[in-house]
């Protein structure tokens, strides 16, 4: 080791002998303990998983889960356009005066079929806004 002074600068220069492996081979030698931990995590990670493999349990059906009893509509759209009321069979005009007086506790529920667009949804919506029904709700069938 050899410390040059120099009036601008001062430098430390260490001569470099005895490394007689290139680049590479420096840098594979550095890399084999990592692949070494690597392919080690792998191992583990995999007896882990072999080891601590669960079935899952059994999950019940859904339609014992189903009440037996369905909720009752007040109005029912059947998918030929005919409106019911309590199993009785009523013109769009006549729907008022057979529907339940709207009250502010109990919603009117309404059963209509998939088949009805938007629109027509829309329609009946506002004709019963306009007779006083606030609350309204649309039953439907789970799973279609």
């Amino acid at each position: 080791m050899r410390l040059s002074s120099n009036a601008q600068r001062t430098t430390l220069s260490v001569p470099i002998t005895g490394s007689e492996k290139t680049l590479l081979s420096q840098v594979e030698d550095n890399l084999l303990p990592l692949i070494n931990l690597v392919f080690l995590l792998l191992m583990f990670f995999i007896a882990v998983g072999q080891i601590s493999s669960t079935s899952l349990p059994d999950l019940p059906d859904s339609k014992a889960q189903q009440s037996p009893e369905q909720p009752r509509a007040d109005l029912v759209i059947k998918s030929s356009g005919g409106w019911f009321v309590d199993g009785q069979s009523i013109t769009e005009a006549e729907l008022l005066d057979f529907l339940p007086v709207p009250n502010d506790e109990t919603p009117l529920r309404i059963g209509a079929n998939r088949s009805m667009t938007m629109a027509a949804m829309e329609e009946l919506f506002q004709r019963l806004e306009s007779g006083g029904y606030k609350d309204v709700v649309l039953l439907v069938q789970p799973g279609l």
